[in-house]
């Protein structure tokens, strides 16, 4: 396929050659153990290949938010051992002081890992003199972490522009599956957009109505739609002051051709807190003034199922309930069931990110047959939202 940026088979020969790498390794840790290596072992298709190919490689990434100041707590030192040990080869640790002497002791096929591109204070604002600082280290570029593609600092889109520039493999499989979730997608196209509040995702639904053919709206903000089509909540959460805003959505998707989706059943309680006595499943307009809506019932459950079952791709970002707890996940593992079927079946080509929406996948099991399941979070819902992102827009210029 033809793309607009050049990946790690446009390289050439990288025998000798210094390439910067540019990852996300900023994984949760606690006690000075990573408890969760997901960005880790993202990191190793590319950085294992390079090696193979004979680069020196040379590993950017930051942790934490250190504000433009050294910070021991937040040094990629302590990330080099898991990921030395992910990896399964050795990893050197360089700090910034003496880092050009360091580097020029590096072989081919070694890989070693620089400190936090965050201790300098000009990373996050893109200064010039931070970039030249970066990339008189290297002779090539690779940006592999996606996740971080919404930001334009030194070691994403400074760099791009300073050295030949090239996407990683991860980067590499984000792109194409994003452009085959939104950019070039196979019709009918549905999406799914769950969430607490309308307020943190109007943009992604302004953006998506003219995109797809079926939205899907589940979690707290379909409460809002619901409110605007005159259903009483009750004491669900609910952004009564967006009701204006969701019928301007409504009517967007009416003038677009696109069909949104609300549950027309749904399970309520009194209080929000697992298996409540009142726990129930009514028609949405038979909520009480005291009761909550906490999931989609299932007959929308099996409406939605239907839908989808029509589509040939879908966009997924977000919970249909408060699934985090039980039994308010049972529509979002429904939905996460149904989608891993058809995608396995090779109806539907399913594309999901957010940290909700992974943490769903895995809890429902099916995250390995998801066709992709994107680990970024705000560069996921800026791409969804139908932003520029600048340190893809670098790659190709």
């Amino acid at each position: 396929m033809s793309r607009a940026f050049k990946t790690l088979d446009d390289m050439g020969d990288v025998s000798g050659k210094r390439v910067l790498v540019r990852e996300d390794l900023n994984v949760p840790m606690a006690d000075g153990a990573v408890t969760d290596d997901t960005r880790l072992r993202a990191a190793v298709p590319t950085v294992g290949e390079l090696a193979d190919r004979g680069a020196i490689v040379l590993v950017l990434a930051h942790f934490g938010r250190p504000k433009g100041q050294p910070d021991p707590a937040m040094s990629l030192a302590l990330v080099t051992k898991p990921f030395s040990q992910v990896l399964g080869r050795p990893v050197r640790y360089i700090d910034w002081e003496g880092d050009a002497e360091a580097v020029a002791t590096l072989q081919p096929g070694d890989i070693a890992l620089l400190e936090n591109t965050r201790f300098f204070g000009g990373e996050e604002r893109n200064d010039a003199g931070v970039v030249a600082r970066f990339a008189e280290l290297g002779d090539l570029y690779v940006n592999d972490a996606f996740s971080a593609a919404h930001r334009a600092h030194a070691s994403t889109a400074g760099l791009a522009r300073a050295l030949p520039a090239f996407a990683g493999r991860q980067m590499e499989a984000e792109l194409d599956a994003l452009d085959k979730a939104l950019g070039q997608p196979e019709h009918p196209v549905a999406a799914v957009v769950g969430g607490a509040k309308v307020s943190t995702k109007l943009d992604v639904l302004k953006h998506l109505v003219g995109r797809v053919d079926h939205l899907i709206i589940g979690g707290g903000m379909a409460n809002t739609f619901l409110a605007a089509r005159g259903v009483d909540v009750g004491k669900s959460l609910c952004e009564h002051d967006l009701v204006g805003t969701a019928n301007a959505i409504f009517d967007a998707a009416d003038a677009a051709g696109c069909t949104i989706h609300l549950p027309y059943d749904v399970v309520v309680a009194k209080e929000f807190a697992a298996n409540p006595p009142s726990l129930r499943t009514c028609n949405v307009h038979e909520v009480a003034a005291d009761e909550m809506i906490l999931d989609i019932g299932p007959a929308a459950s099996e409406a939605l199922a239907d839908v989808l079952k029509t589509c040939r791709t879908l966009v997924w970002n977000g919970p249909l309930g408060a699934f985090e707890t039980k039994p308010f996940d049972t529509a979002t593992m429904a939905l996460a069931h149904t989608v891993a079927a058809l995608t396995k079946e090779g109806s539907l080509v399913s594309v999901a990110g957010g940290g909700d929406t992974v943490a769903a996948l895995n809890q429902a099991g099916v995250a390995g047959d998801m066709t992709f399941v994107s680990t970024a979070g705000g560069a996921f819902l800026e791409w969804m939202e139908g932003k520029e992102l600048p340190g893809v827009a670098a790659l190709t210029h």
